[in-house]
């Protein structure tokens, strides 16, 4: 996603196919467990520096306000309870680990860095299980999985009949004209199809990614970038990134082409707040949060602006989380009311050819078995009403509108990408399986 991806203490020992519910099997170093000491000692410390470090990353992602800022998203109303199947057996199901040992459902995702799994089948938890000292009164850091939820709460104005997805983004935001989104529609915006020139670097500390969008969204740690001020800084939060930096790629036209690029969620964000008038994190409290029932306050992580990260600054529990899901799953309807208008949760596995080809266009995801990316969600089987909202390290929404299963983890993994990412794929199959036979 966003943020500078360091590789520690990690290497692959063995590797099998991902047929069937087999898995890859990674061996990690010895990890420190952080912040257990008080105070803690050096070894120890979590930094704004070390914070998505693996081993630190168990720690950071469920106390996240700690190294970065975040404003709150509160919940609101009577909580509404989930119902508790009496006789659950989901942990019977087995599964080949990378040794050909079999292994139950906990295990596996245990294995590949989970904190947490919820499962639900229809209406009733059928299966709960929290990791790495991780419960379920804690929240943990959604990352990109914050961009459908964003792109769910644009959709109220959307059916409101306030936008107009065929229309240019700088039709509502001015700032945005002789920028490289102003020959967009908000469509290409929602799929990822915006032709930049900006592409996101993980690794080259001298790309324009970490030199202007990283320390704009404050979510990496580089030096001096947390003591800039806006009056000696052109591109100070995210907004004066999408403005004033991002062009067009003239050898590509919007539309034919998915390139994952979280500016366009940061710019979705925006959009919300111009067209509402509203702050972000009050729109989604206000027409999403406070209407779930929800156990728990969520909060937003910000960029250095202090404005909420569209693309992935959310923060909840697991269960909090799987409510959102369950809403999504039924159609935007949540205890009897309708949440967000059944037409735009609908457009979601809306999946045509040009957007099939669009995605196929990137050569990255060749190997994976999604089959499109469309307002901001990415799509298993259209068909089936099997799609995901996906994070970077391993956060998953899992919906299964066929078998009417709503499945959420929270990972703490090493490695960022989901994309050639084994501790990812094991997981989601895992899910895909047990989703069939529940």
């Amino acid at each position: 996603m966003f943020v500078r991806n360091l590789l520690r203490r990690i290497s692959v020992v063995s590797t099998i196919g991902l047929g069937g519910a087999a898995v890859q099997v990674f061996a990690v170093g010895e990890l420190i467990t952080p912040m257990q000491t008080v105070p803690p000692k050096i070894a120890e410390q979590v930094t704004m520096e070390n914070y998505r470090d693996h081993g630190m990353s168990r720690w950071s992602f469920r106390n996240v306000g700690a190294p970065l800022h975040v404003v709150m998203v509160p919940r609101e109303g009577e909580i509404h309870r989930l119902a508790r199947a009496k006789d659950s057996k989901v942990n019977d199901h087995r599964f080949l680990d990378g040794q050909g040992k079999d292994v139950s459902f906990d295990a596996l995702l245990e294995d590949n860095d989970a904190d947490g799994v919820i499962v639900i089948k229809g209406d009733e938890v059928v299966h709960e299980q929290y990791f790495h000292d991780f419960d379920e009164h804690a929240q943990h850091i959604w990352f990109s999985m914050t961009k459908s939820l964003v792109s769910t709460a644009f959709g109220i104005l959307v059916e409101q009949g306030k936008v107009d997805l065929q229309a240019s983004p700088a039709a509502y935001i001015p700032e945005l004209k002789d920028g490289g989104f102003e020959r967009v529609t908000i469509q290409n915006v929602l799929d990822h199809a915006t032709a930049i020139s900006f592409k996101e670097n993980y690794t080259d500390l001298q790309s324009d990614f970490f030199q202007y969008y990283a320390p704009a969204l404050n979510l990496a740690w580089l030096p001096g970038a947390a003591d800039a001020q806006p009056n000696d800084t052109k591109i100070y939060g995210a907004h004066d990134f999408l403005s004033q930096f991002i062009q067009a790629d003239s050898s590509l036209k919007p539309g034919r082409k998915f390139d994952y690029n979280s500016s366009n969620a940061d710019l979705l964000g925006w959009l919300i707040a111009r067209i509402s008038g509203q702050n972000l994190q009050d729109f989604i409290q206000e027409n999403i949060w406070s209407k779930l029932g929800a156990e728990h306050d969520a909060y937003l992580a910000v960029d250095r602006a202090y404005m909420p990260v569209a693309t992935g600054g959310m923060n909840s529990t697991l269960r909090d989380a799987a409510r959102f899901g369950l809403m999504i799953r039924d159609r935007g309807q949540y205890r009897g009311q309708s949440i967000i208008p059944a037409a735009w949760v609908d457009k979601t596995l809306q999946v045509g050819p040009s957007l099939e080809k669009s995605f196929d266009a990137n050569s990255k995801y060749a190997q994976e078995p999604w089959q499109a990316y469309h307002n901001m969600w990415w799509v298993l089987d259209a068909q089936a009403g099997e799609y995901c909202a996906v994070g970077v390290h391993g956060q998953v929404i899992y919906i299964n509108r066929l078998t009417d299963t709503v499945m959420v983890w929270f990972s703490s993994q090493a490695t960022a990408s989901a994309a050639s990412n084994d501790n990812f794929r094991v997981k989601l199959n895992a899910a895909r399986v047990l989703a069939k036979t529940l």
